[in-house]
């Protein structure tokens, strides 16, 4: 799995999960790697399906895990301005507030280095 970290203005984008597992929750957009594809292939892609977005993807932030994914977090710059094709909602949160936000345990350690600075 891959995931986007967004920044934009110290506010970085989270999605919420809809109906399912960890509903509710806030992640980090992105979702699964095709066969053949790449991580910064696949995340292009699955942030042009879930919410209508070109991206550049940049350098690795951090790779959580939970008992059922291994998700590889990396930096994006968006083009455009995101809609929330598959999530419940779409949100900036400013990184002062990220430590409080509910996120599944896999997007755990991207939060963590985003609030270390890295």
């Amino acid at each position: 799995m891959v995931g986007a970290v967004a920044v934009r203005e110290g506010r970085v984008l989270l999605a919420q999960r809809g109906p399912g597992s960890y509903e509710g929750l806030w992640e980090f957009p992105g979702g699964k790697v095709e066969a053949g594809e790449d991580d910064r292939t696949a995340l292009a892609r699955e942030l042009v399906e879930e919410l209508d977005v070109h991206v550049h993807v940049g350098e690795h932030v951090a790779t959580g895990r939970d008992d059922r994914v291994e998700l590889h977090c990396y930096r994006v710059e968006l083009d455009g301005q995101p809609r929330a094709l598959e999530h419940a909602a779409l949100r900036w949160f400013p990184m002062a507030d990220l430590a409080e936000v509910p996120v599944p345990p896999a997007d755990v350690p991207a939060v963590e280095a985003l609030l270390r600075g890295v």
